[in-house]
């Protein structure tokens, strides 16, 4: 294929803006060109689609692995790994993420992503997602308790420009500093509360620090009471942004169609997948741990869920047999709305931006994916 040529994908069901576009064409070299109606001319390659939907590619804002990899292998070929196995999922950008494990270890998982994530030949890392280490050992998950840090700079500083998010739990002793001092420095950053014990009156006074994202919802956080609303309550009863793991393993339908009716556009899907995404089940490992695997799902010895072995298609797929949404609304929630929280140049179809792109069957299955306008995977005939 000549990279540099230009592209006009045709009988296209085009998503773009919660909207579908029908007898609509999709041009773009690297770039998105437009959409439109007009006829391509003989200087673009046409890509028939033959009635597929075509999206801007999706946008995993919280993963840990894929493939047998872990972004806190800290190698080189672990990235690849990821990298190579998530287009076929329709990602097109992930926001590699880390977890409670000791300092050294961390910092030579980010200095690896900033080393080697621009070499990548599948999909492109956006940035980094730091969950953890300032988190709440009474909410640490599948976290090591034993690891968790007070909230600091001290080790952090260098890396804040390669850093996208930030978990933490807002209640702990040195987060209201840590959070005051982090939105003067690195306004980019997005703080999300998650693994925190947090009142909702705790949580809320948080959001007015500058928290403005709860990282999977209901999650590793204390949940809603009538009489204490809690973290989940304080989520729900504002206008942040939330990102919740659809897999039907980590949340129950009931508990994803209130957070549709609640917070449809304000609602991110991720996988928060490890290193058995993509894989069969078995005995894998996450920070150090045991992880067994059974029918997709992640678990310690201890039964506590281990993150998941989710497909972000198979994500968009759940929520909407789950909430009834449309295809629309559910691309959104993988496209435009991390694109926008993060300030990424992909996730949208608009002209200028990256040519990302995923297009998928009436499923959620994965046909083809191009990012810088290349074709990057394709499904077997």
């Amino acid at each position: 294929m000549n990279h540099s040529q230009k592209k006009a994908i045709i009988n296209a069901t085009i998503i773009h803006d919660k909207q579908i576009y029908t007898d609509h064409n999709l041009l773009f070299d690297t770039r998105i060109i437009a959409i439109t109606q007009d006829t391509p001319s003989e200087e673009y390659e046409i890509i028939d689609a033959a009635g597929l939907y075509v999206s801007a590619g999706f946008i995993d804002i919280h993963i840990h692995g894929s493939g047998g990899a872990d972004v806190m292998d800290a190698t080189p070929k672990a990235l690849e790994t990821i990298s190579r196995t998530l287009p076929g999922t329709g990602t097109t950008s992930f926001i590699a993420t880390t977890m409670t494990m000791r300092t050294d270890d961390i910092i030579n998982a980010i200095e690896n992503i900033k080393t080697h994530k621009n070499s990548l030949k599948g999909a492109k890392i956006a940035g980094i997602h730091l969950e953890g280490p300032f988190i709440n050992p009474l909410m640490c998950g599948a976290q090591d308790a034993v690891l968790i840090q007070k909230p600091t700079l001290e080790w952090l500083d260098p890396y804040l420009d390669e850093i996208s998010i930030v978990t933490l739990a807002p209640e702990m002793e040195g987060a209201a500093e840590f959070i005051s001092t982090l939105r003067e420095k690195a306004p980019h950053i997005v703080l999300s509360v998650g693994h925190s014990n947090a009142t909702y009156d705790e949580t809320i006074e948080s959001f007015g620090q500058g928290v403005s994202h709860a990282t999977h919802c209901f999650n590793a956080m204390r949940g809603f009471h009538h009489r204490d609303a809690g973290v989940v309550g304080a989520a729900l009863d504002s206008d942040i942004t939330v990102d919740v793991i659809a897999d039907l393993v980590h949340t129950n339908p009931t508990a994803l169609r209130l957070l549709h009716r609640l917070k449809n556009d304000r609602t991110i899907l991720i996988t928060d997948a490890m290193r058995a995404g993509c894989m069969c089940s078995g005995i894998y490992d996450l920070g150090g741990q045991r992880v067994i695997v059974e029918e997709g799902r992640a678990t310690l010895e201890n039964g506590q869920l281990a993150g998941s072995t989710l497909r972000l298609n198979e994500a968009i797929r759940n929520y909407i047999a789950v909430t009834g949404c449309s295809v629309a609304e559910a691309l959104y929630m993988v496209t435009e709305l991390p694109s926008a929280k993060l300030g990424l140049d992909s996730g949208i179809l608009s002209p200028e931006k990256c040519a990302d792109i995923t297009i998928f069957d009436e499923n959620i299955g994965i046909v083809q994916v191009y990012t810088d306008g290349n074709l990057i995977y394709e499904r077997e005939k």
